[in-house]
């Protein structure tokens, strides 16, 4: 069984690294239960040969949800390769999803390790270092990705693409309402003119950003993994995600969290 989770695993990466889809995974490879998706996804970090510097949320709303047909909120890993300084140019290459997502992301100070007791949201917070406004570019290595269904696409990383974390927020986030806070994006074309101007706020992310975190902490905790102090944590868009082509700059402001901007080409 572990042979067939690494060699899924080595089918996914190649894709990645090529740019390439698949239908689904072999019949002799794929997964079918939501802890023989999280078996291939923790192969991965061997197979790629880098290290996990964090995590991710996949559908954290109710229509991310319905769109690739799950039930549920996906973890995936966040690998140290596929981290970008804030403000950079990524290639659109190979990526079929092509949407930038504004996310509420995490860096956690402290380890919060697998228990049978669940994390209390307040534990939680306790262990958080900076809340920081960040990207991610999402991708799939499944030609339809809306139909792989919940398995495949854990073990796909949970639609894993490329991360970007902004500065830390000041430390008054602590006190305000994440919920309720508010972030605009602007998709700007390469002829300088605004294509798109979206709105969106913290309760997208299961209602709360401190709620999505509070999940991921005890899903990790679940599957025997937990956070340690340094990881990072995004979890997931706070609106519907951007689509961008090439040429275009993205520009989210967060208000007193900062603003961060993203470019994308061929």
């Amino acid at each position: 069984m572990e042979r067939n989770q690494t060699e899924a695993a080595r089918l996914l990466w190649a894709a990645r690294q090529q740019g390439d889809v698949i239908d689904a995974l072999p019949d002799a490879l794929r997964p079918h239960t939501e802890a023989q998706g999280h078996a291939i996804q923790a192969a991965l970090p061997a197979v790629a040969n880098d290290s996990v510097v964090g995590w991710k949320i996949a559908a954290t709303s109710e229509a991310g949800q319905a769109h690739i047909q799950v039930d549920g909120p996906l973890a995936g890993r966040i690998l140290g390769g596929f981290v970008h300084p804030m403000g950079s140019t990524l290639s659109l290459q190979g990526n079929r999803m092509r949407v930038v997502e504004p996310e509420f992301a995490f860096r956690l100070g402290a380890d919060l390790p697998p228990r049978e007791v669940p994390y209390t949201q307040q534990e939680v917070l306790a262990a958080v270092a900076s809340l920081h406004p960040a990207f991610e570019l999402p991708d799939s290595r499944y030609a339809e990705f809306t139909r792989a269904g919940k398995a495949q696409l854990i073990a796909d990383d949970a639609c894993a693409g490329r991360f970007l974390f902004g500065a830390a927020a000041p430390p008054a986030w602590r006190e305000m309402d994440l919920a309720a806070h508010p972030v605009h994006a602007t998709v700007t074309g390469a002829d300088g003119q605004a294509r798109c101007t979206r709105e969106g706020a913290g309760r997208a992310l299961l209602g709360d950003p401190l709620t999505a975190l509070t999940w991921l902490a005890n899903a990790l905790s679940t599957l025997g993994v937990g956070f340690k102090a340094g990881d990072w944590a995004s979890c997931g868009t706070c609106m519907v995600p951007l689509q961008v082509t090439a040429g275009d700059r993205v520009v989210a402001d967060y208000g007193v969290f900062g603003a961060i901007e993203v470019s994308v080409s061929t």
